[in-house]
Order: structure tokens, then C-alpha cells, then sequence
């Protein structure tokens, strides 16, 4: 790393390699006192204005005091704000400057103060969309580390809570903090993760939360989500007290909880805000939405394609009409055509979206019916797996679900129900030789552990858990202490 010059004159020399005087944002503000002369460096839209204004007006003081003294430990004396750094290189000078810190620098000096006035621009928290509750907080993370961060700590008041913070990116410098809770969290796996993170040399992960999972678990085409994502502080902290580990990066509003299994992506909070039977029932007709997008289409095809394997209760299950286009290709046509309704959605702004969807729903649907596109079974059956796509809690996994669920359908087309057999059964073998930091995806079911699959079945009430979950190795597992 280069030394910082004495003279302030080489060092805006030396600066504009990093835009000074090129990049309008990055800035230079010179201060004379007297025989002294003072340079600041800033990042104009990262920075609180009024932190600095009161800096400068602390240094106008300098005027009226001996100038016999050291000028360098009037200066220090007279920056009132609570985090100062120095430091004598120009490479932390300048990451420092662009994360949004003023860089003040007197000439004669080979150092320069550090100051730490910045301003990110962003929202205020609010509630997440993809997590919203009937009742509970509504306060959710933002693009700001530094608030997420401010979030977890104010529910959780442990003196063990640490956040770590690296850097990612040998350009961009992405912000990334790993918390847990010392004396909880198992330290092995903290190393792991930390490894993994400074084991990543890229330019930058603009994508942030998303592309620094595939580098520390190694996705590759894995369609299943191998980590948790959260933009609730109270979920966030709730992992963290059960001795998971959680990844905050700046500009995401997402929180990376590790490590995580199937099951984890199947709970959602406001099983939480109602009492223990009320969240069991919530919990139960959530699974069978969640069994119903995966297995209830293929199954109903290949009872409609093979009409000996239908029980007599079940005779009325099947196609009543016959149409020109094969009963496969019009599954394959609404499930598709109902994915890009969904992306439509998305990108549709919020007043027109209602509308949109009932021209989806009331026109394309009615009129696919009556031209003779799809046949009137084949749009419940749809609908009804698309219902529980959306009603499971995790983006990433209703996403992988629909994936198999094509997969099925298609070795359904060709082997009838031994493709229905071999696709679930190899769908299970996959799932069950996964691990994500040594802990395997389908724990507690395999390897069996019957009471932790009891609380993930059901909803236990909060003074029954005793005991930290098993799988996250935590170093204390006494959780609660029992009263009489």
C-alpha cells in the first residue's frame, strides 16, 4: 500500500487516478488557518451535510488558539464526532472515503483523520412483502447494513452478540457482516463461513445476498435453496438465539441464515403470532399446499392417462371432453402461462395489477375453455397447484417445487406411473445426500430424529423448548431453564 504524501498538493495528484476532479460526486473542500491548510474528501451523496457543516465550524475555532501549539492535536481535539480513525494509507483513504466516510487531511502531515459521517440514501424499514403477518412487527430489514444491523441489536441486548465485518469485491467493496452469538454459535462453522467469504475474489456481487450463496455453498444448478433468506429482524433474531448464523450484506435488504434445511424454508412467522393449536393448523394446511403444487398435478395426469389405476370412489377424477391438443402440452401451456402471469405481476405496477388479473383470470381462462385450448379440469388442477406454489412461505422453494413438478409431468407423459415412482423417489435420494455445512437438507426426517420432527410437524408452545435445535451444533443447547 502507498503511504500518504506530506503535502496535500501530490495527494490530489495522486487522487485523480480515483476520479478527483473527474467524477463530480468526489470532491475536495480546501480550508486555510493561518499558516495550516486543510484538505476534506468527501463522496457527495454519501455523506450527512450537517456532520460536516459542524466539523467545519469546530475547525473555525482553530482562529482564536495559540498557533504555537500542535496544530495536528487542535485538530483531533476539535472533531467532536464519536467515530474517528487515522490512518497514513492512501488506499484506506480512499475505500474508506467511498464508503461514504470524510477524509481530512492537513498538509505537512502524513496522516489524515477518518470520519465517519455517512448517509447512505434509502427507505425506512417496513414490513416485507413476501413475509407480511396479521400480527406482529412490522419493522423489516433495508438496503442499509448498518440498520439491519441496529434491528437485530435491539432485540437481542447480549453482551456475546458480534457482527464481523468483511469486505467483498476487489472493486466494489461490498459490506459484509456475520452475526451470531458468541457462546451460542458454533465457532467451527463462523471460521467456515468467514473462509469461504475471503476465499472470494471477484470484482464485485452486485447481486449480493443471491451470488454470495452460490459461492459459499457451491450451488451450482442445484434448483433448491440451500440457505435461508429472511427480511424480518424478528426472524433473523430468532435464529440467531437458536444458534444459527446470519450474513448481512449492505444494499440487501435479505439476511442469510445458515445453515438451513428443507423444513426451514417450509415455516413461516405467523405461526408464531397465534396460540400452538392455531399455528399447528396453520402449519399442517401449509404442508399440504406445499404437497399439493408438487405432487397433486402429475398424480391427477396420470390418473386421467390411465384410467385402470383410478379407485371406484374416485371414478369421477379424469377428462370429460376431448380436444385436439394432447393433455400434457395443455398442462404444460397453463402452468407455464400461470408463471408468466406471475412475472407480469411483477412487473406491472401496483394499480393495474388487480386488473390484470382478472383479465387473466376471467377472460384468457373462460375463453381458453370455450375455443377449446385446455379442457375445464386441466385449469382447477392448475390453479389448485398453483395455489399452494404460493402458499409456501419460501420464494426459492416454491420456485425449485415447480421445477420438479414439470420433471414429473414429463416422465408421467412417457412411463406413466413408474416415471410418477422413479422421479419422487429420485427427487428423495437427491434431497437426502445433500448437506449445507455438514448438516444434511432433510433433517430431522433423515437421519430420523423423531421429537425434532415433531416440532417441525407441529407448533409446540415456546415454553417447551428447552433445547436448541441439534443441528446447529451450538456450543450451549440449553436454551430455557425450567420452572416449577
Amino acid at each position: 500500500m502507498n503511504k500518504l504524501p506530506k503535502k496535500n498538493r501530490e495527494l490530489d495528484s495522486r487522487l485523480k487516478e480515483a476520479g478527483l476532479g473527474i467524477s463530480f460526486d468526489f470532491i475536495v473542500r480546501k480550508i486555510d488557518f493561518g499558516d495550516h491548510s486543510i484538505n476534506i474528501y468527501a463522496v457527495n451523496g454519501l455523506c450527512e451535510t450537517r456532520f460536516i457543516m459542524k466539523v467545519l465550524d469546530e475547525l473555525s475555532a482553530l482562529h482564536e488558539v495559540d498557533r504555537r501549539k500542535n496544530f495536528k492535536a487542535l485538530v483531533d481535539q476539535r472533531i467532536i464526532h464519536h467515530s474517528v480513525e487515522v490512518t497514513d494509507k492512501e488506499d484506506e483513504l480512499i475505500r474508506q472515503v467511498f464508503s461514504g466516510l470524510i477524509a481530512l487531511k492537513i498538509d505537512g502531515e502524513e496522516e489524515c483523520f477518518l470520519i465517519d459521517v455517512r448517509s447512505y440514501p434509502g427507505r425506512q424499514p417496513e414490513e416485507p412483502d413476501t413475509e407480511r403477518v396479521v400480527r406482529g412487527s412490522r419493522d423489516g430489514f433495508v438496503e442499509n447494513i448498518i440498520v439491519n444491523t441496529a434491528l437485530t441489536r435491539r432485540r437481542i441486548r447480549d453482551k456475546g452478540m458480534r457482527f464481523e465485518m468483511l469486505e467483498i469485491g476487489e472493486r466494489s467493496k461490498m459490506d459484509v457482516a456475520i452475526g451470531y452469538i458468541e457462546g451460542i454459535a458454533n465457532k467451527e462453522l463462523v471460521d467456515i463461513i468467514k473462509k469461504e467469504i475471503e476465499q472470494i475474489h471477484t470484482d464485485g456481487l452486485v447481486m449480493t445476498d443471491k451470488s454470495l450463496e452460490e459461492y459459499i455453498v457451491k450451488q451450482g444448478f442445484n434448483p433448491y435453496p440451500l440457505v435461508r433468506f429472511t427480511e424480518r429482524a424478528d426472524i433473523a433474531a430468532e435464529h440467531l438465539l437458536e444458534g444459527h448464523i446470519c450474513i448481512y450484506i449492505d444494499t440487501s435488504p435479505s439476511v442469510i441464515i445458515a445453515p438451513s434445511t428443507f423444513f426451514h424454508h417450509v415455516q413461516h412467522a405467523e405461526e408464531y403470532r397465534q396460540s400452538p393449536a392455531a399455528g399447528t393448523m396453520l402449519r399442517l394446511l401449509r404442508f399440504s399446499g406445499i404437497v399439493a403444487s408438487l405432487i397433486l398435478l402429475p398424480l391427477w395426469y396420470l390418473l386421467a392417462i390411465d384410467p385402470s389405476l383410478k379407485p371406484l370412489e374416485l371414478s369421477f377424477i379424469g377428462v370429460r371432453e376431448e380436444t385436439a391438443i394432447p393433455l400434457i402440452l395443455q398442462i404444460l401451456l397453463a402452468d407455464i402461462g400461470l408463471e408468466f402471469l406471475r412475472m407480469a405481476a411483477i412487473h406491472t405496477p401496483t394499480p393495474l395489477s388487480t386488473a390484470m388479473g382478472l383479465i387473466a383470470a376471467v377472460l384468457i381462462g373462460q375463453i381458453a375453455i370455450d375455443v377449446g385450448l385446455f379442457v375445464p379440469e386441466v385449469i382447477l388442477y392448475v390453479a389448485i397447484a398453483a395455489i399452494g406454489t404460493f402458499a409456501t412461505p419460501s420464494y426459492e422453494l416454491s420456485i425449485a417445487n415447480k421445477t420438479v413438478r414439470i420433471l414429473l409431468l414429463i416422465l408421467v407423459a412417457f412411463f406413466h406411473a413408474s416415471g410418477l415412482v422413479i422421479g419422487i423417489t429420485v427427487m428423495i435420494l437427491f434431497l437426502a445426500q445433500m448437506k449445507v455445512f455438514t448438516v444434511p437438507y432433510l433433517w430431522p426426517l433423515l437421519p430420523f430424529r423423531p421429537l425434532a420432527l415433531l416440532q417441525i410437524i407441529t407448533r409446540v408452545p415456546v415454553t417447551s423448548s428447552v433445547l436448541r435445535p441439534m443441528v446447529v451444533k451450538a456450543e450451549d443447547r440449553i436454551r430455557q431453564k425450567r420452572t416449577n
